[in-house]
């Protein structure tokens, strides 16, 4: 059976310097490796780019340090299993050395198969957790929605790396 919907996922983070900084040096050098893993994983479909091969000259906001991150993957626990269980885990621990504690910086929904979310969508999927709270139109992984049209619940997986 075809999936018929697909886990959008954005995270943004202001960084403590801009991206040319020594500061953000281990970041940026660990971009490469990471995106490369995400790719790799197993249920992972897309994820946004820029000029380069990451996102860093992308500007969603006004503010020049604010830096995003988006993808989409076949499920919640796809996704998980790279946030939380691969490699992924060692950079993100890291993230304080380079990012501003943020109330919210990241949210998932659902997209219908095949569709990339744009830059936009995921700023007002942002807004709209901020807003709301976890809803359907825009979760976390410790309140997650079931795409639509299952009734059946899914699992949470916890921030294990907060």
């Amino acid at each position: 059976m075809v999936a018929k919907f697909e886990l959008a996922q954005v995270n943004i983070g202001r960084l403590r310097a801009p991206v040319d900084s020594p500061m953000i040096k281990d970041f940026v050098d660990n971009l490469a490796p990471i995106n490369a893993l995400a790719e790799s994983m197993p249920g992972f479909v897309w994820r946004l780019v820029g000029e380069g091969d990451d996102a860093t000259d992308l500007a969603p906001y006004e503010d020049p340090l604010i830096a995003i991150n988006m993808s989409v993957w076949d499920s919640v626990e796809a996704l998980a299993a790279f946030a939380y269980r691969s490699e992924h885990v060692a950079v993100m621990r890291r993230r304080r050395e380079w990012f501003e504690p943020m109330d919210t910086y990241m949210a998932l929904w659902w997209v219908p198969a095949g569709h990339r979310p744009s830059i936009d969508e995921a700023k007002a999927r942002l807004a709209t957790l901020a807003e709301l709270g976890p809803t359907a139109q825009a979760f976390t992984f410790k309140t997650p929605f079931p795409p639509p049209g299952e009734a059946s619940p899914v699992e949470p997986v916890l921030d294990e790396c907060a």
